[in-house]
Protein backbone atom coordinates (compact mmCIF):
# COMPACT_ATOMS: atom_id res chain seq x y z
CA UNK A 1 0.00 0.00 0.00
CA UNK A 2 1.45 3.28 -0.46
CA UNK A 3 0.96 6.76 1.67
CA UNK A 4 -1.37 8.91 0.37
CA UNK A 5 0.46 12.46 -0.61
CA UNK A 6 -1.28 15.41 -0.41
CA UNK A 7 -0.51 15.94 -4.39
CA UNK A 8 -2.98 12.81 -4.47
CA UNK A 9 -5.41 13.86 -2.10
CA UNK A 10 -6.04 17.25 -3.58
CA UNK A 11 -6.16 15.48 -6.79
CA UNK A 12 -8.45 12.66 -5.79
CA UNK A 13 -11.09 15.74 -4.33
CA UNK A 14 -10.63 17.83 -7.65
CA UNK A 15 -11.87 14.86 -9.29
CA UNK A 16 -14.61 14.06 -6.85
CA UNK A 17 -16.10 17.80 -6.72
CA UNK A 18 -15.45 18.25 -10.53
CA UNK A 19 -18.01 14.99 -10.75
CA UNK A 20 -20.54 16.58 -8.30
CA UNK A 21 -20.10 19.79 -10.41
CA UNK A 22 -21.35 18.27 -13.97
CA UNK A 23 -23.71 15.50 -12.47
CA UNK A 24 -25.62 17.88 -10.17
CA UNK A 25 -29.01 16.10 -8.97
CA UNK A 26 -28.25 11.86 -8.75
CA UNK A 27 -29.11 9.30 -6.82
CA UNK A 28 -26.14 6.83 -6.46
CA UNK A 29 -27.64 3.83 -4.11
CA UNK A 30 -28.53 4.75 -0.92
CA UNK A 31 -26.61 8.25 -1.24
CA UNK A 32 -28.63 11.14 -2.87
CA UNK A 33 -26.81 14.13 -4.11
CA UNK A 34 -28.55 17.31 -4.51
CA UNK A 35 -26.69 20.60 -4.59
CA UNK A 36 -28.47 22.87 -5.97
CA UNK A 37 -27.26 25.76 -8.65
CA UNK A 38 -24.83 27.74 -5.92
CA UNK A 39 -23.58 24.36 -5.07
CA UNK A 40 -22.83 22.87 -8.24
CA UNK A 41 -20.73 26.40 -9.34
CA UNK A 42 -19.30 26.30 -5.60
CA UNK A 43 -18.08 22.55 -6.45
CA UNK A 44 -16.71 23.57 -9.48
CA UNK A 45 -14.24 26.44 -8.20
CA UNK A 46 -12.86 23.78 -5.60
CA UNK A 47 -12.45 21.38 -7.60
CA UNK A 48 -10.95 23.20 -10.70
CA UNK A 49 -8.39 25.06 -7.73
CA UNK A 50 -7.30 21.39 -5.95
CA UNK A 51 -6.51 19.91 -9.37
CA UNK A 52 -4.18 23.12 -9.98
CA UNK A 53 -2.90 22.78 -6.67
CA UNK A 54 -2.57 19.09 -7.27
CA UNK A 55 -1.04 19.53 -10.64
CA UNK A 56 1.44 22.53 -8.71
CA UNK A 57 0.21 25.64 -10.79
CA UNK A 58 -1.84 27.33 -7.73
CA UNK A 59 1.33 27.40 -5.23
CA UNK A 60 -0.17 28.94 -2.17
CA UNK A 61 2.65 30.09 0.32
CA UNK A 62 2.91 32.36 3.33
CA UNK A 63 5.08 34.83 1.04
CA UNK A 64 2.22 35.14 -1.71
CA UNK A 65 -0.41 35.42 1.10
CA UNK A 66 1.95 37.80 3.32
CA UNK A 67 0.58 36.16 6.54
CA UNK A 68 3.52 37.30 8.55
CA UNK A 69 1.95 40.85 7.22
CA UNK A 70 -1.32 40.10 8.26
CA UNK A 71 -0.40 38.84 11.75
CA UNK A 72 1.74 41.76 12.97
CA UNK A 73 -1.34 44.17 11.88
CA UNK A 74 -3.74 42.27 13.08
CA UNK A 75 -1.87 42.38 16.62
CA UNK A 76 -1.26 46.04 16.35
CA UNK A 77 -5.30 46.69 15.75
CA UNK A 78 -5.85 44.21 18.84
CA UNK A 79 -3.19 46.13 20.96
CA UNK A 80 -4.66 49.33 19.82
CA UNK A 81 -8.39 48.17 20.61
CA UNK A 82 -7.02 46.57 24.31
CA UNK A 83 -5.60 50.40 25.04
CA UNK A 84 -9.05 51.76 24.06
CA UNK A 85 -10.69 49.51 26.05
CA UNK A 86 -8.39 50.08 29.05
CA UNK A 87 -8.86 53.74 28.47
CA UNK A 88 -12.56 53.92 28.69
CA UNK A 89 -12.42 51.44 31.73
CA UNK A 90 -10.41 54.09 33.60
CA UNK A 91 -12.50 57.06 32.40
CA UNK A 92 -15.71 55.47 33.84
Amino acid sequence: MTDLTPNSTFLIAGIVFITIAVIGQSKLGFIEINPGCFGRFLALFIGISSLLYALGLLNISAETLNLNLLRTSLTEQIKQSISSINDLLQGS
